[in-house]
């Protein structure tokens, strides 16, 4: 059994809202409620969710950008709040590659001093061996050696972004948070993206957070799944596991939106439709965030918030948030929704 390398326990994190000459605080934004996960050592989380989920916010917690209101993580065994005192631990653990490679890279350096100035910052090489150290990083991400001498303006999305992850590497994290990293490219170029990934994850033994909200995507590329609605967790276990039967009635809304290339299946295929916006994070609703949208609610469903459990038949660490999901007519039309999907 793999070693859990991130560990999230009951976190939430609230940004406050000021208002005034004084700026006192009038309320707060609830961006992730009391959310728990784990990701094994060596392997890929795949983080899902439509915009307003908490996704990003959840992806920015565990690098130390946004500050934790409540709960815990630890990265390898140690506490993230002791990293982060410890000087160069935390990026020396963990990078981040953000969605849009343009506005991360310096449009007044070229590719080379980008990189080099990574490994001159931590010490870890100056001068010519920093520039065959960035020609190494060049060499791992697929990209001609000559590029060190542009900018960024004179490289393709793919090629920014081979640089980006070029860029997190430099420092030989153990953990990377990928946000959205090619919901910007082509079909095609999205998948060379997705191979250098994994090629580089099998080569490095490197451990991923992949967040995203193309399905397709996440279905080749992680070994866990975690579903997010409204800052909360709604579903959660293997990835084979959720996508051969969702216990959540967002997960199944998810996998039937999802187009199958057969035009007769998808014409016959029923669908779970996501019939009002995400819930507002100012004032976020009493028991399950899912409500209102839901086919299946009841009058526990607006009173009491749903605890994630296993249910009997599925793999124990295959987890949902619902109160209905044991009702046969629920699993029922659940499997039928995502019947097709992805196929």
């Amino acid at each position: 059994m793999n070693t859990p390398a991130i560990q999230l326990k009951n976190v939430s994190v609230r940004f406050p809202i000021r208002t005034g000459i004084l700026r006192r605080v009038v309320g707060e934004v609830h961006a992730v409620d009391d959310i728990s996960f784990e990701i094994n050592e060596g392997e890929t989380l795949g983080l899902v969710g439509e915009s307003g989920s908490g996704k990003s916010t959840t992806g920015r917690a565990l690098m130390g950008l946004a500050p934790l209101t409540a709960g815990s993580v630890a990265c390898f065994g140690r506490d993230l709040k002791q990293l982060k005192l410890a000087s160069g631990a935390l990026p020396r653990i963990s990078q981040i590659v953000f969605q849009d490679p343009y506005a991360s890279l310096n449009p007044r350096m070229t590719i080379g001093e980008t990189l080099q100035e990574v490994l001159e910052v931590h010490g870890l090489a100056k001068g010519r061996d920093a520039k065959q150290r960035v020609d190494m990083l060049l060499d791992d991400v697929g990209l001609r050696r000559d590029l060190a001498e542009r900018h960024p303006h004179a490289l393709s999305g793919g090629q920014r972004q081979r640089v980006a992850i070029a860029r997190a590497l430099a420092i030989e994290p153990k953990f990377i948070v990928l946000d959205e990293v090619v919901s910007a490219l082509d079909v095609s170029i999205q998948g060379q993206i997705v191979n250098l990934l994994q090629d580089l994850q099998r080569d490095r033994k490197l451990t991923y957070l992949f967040i995203t909200h193309d399905l397709s995507i996440v279905r080749h590329v992680s070994h866990s799944l975690v579903v997010m609605y409204g800052g909360q967790v709604m579903e959660k276990g293997p990835r084979k596991s959720i996508f051969a039967a969702p216990l959540h009635p967002y997960t199944s809304a998810l996998l039937s939106a999802v187009p199958v290339p057969d035009p007769k299946i998808e014409r016959m295929r029923p669908r779970i439709d996501v019939r009002s916006e995400p819930p507002n994070p100012l004032a976020p609703l009493t028991g399950c965030r899912f409500q209102k949208s839901c086919l299946f609610a009841s009058e526990i469903c607006r009173s009491e918030r749903p605890q994630l459990q296993s249910i009997e038949g599925h793999d124990p660490q295959h987890l949902a948030a619902c109160h209905h999901m044991r009702e046969p007519r629920v699993r029922e039309a659940l499997s039928r929704a995502a019947r097709g999907a992805l196929s």
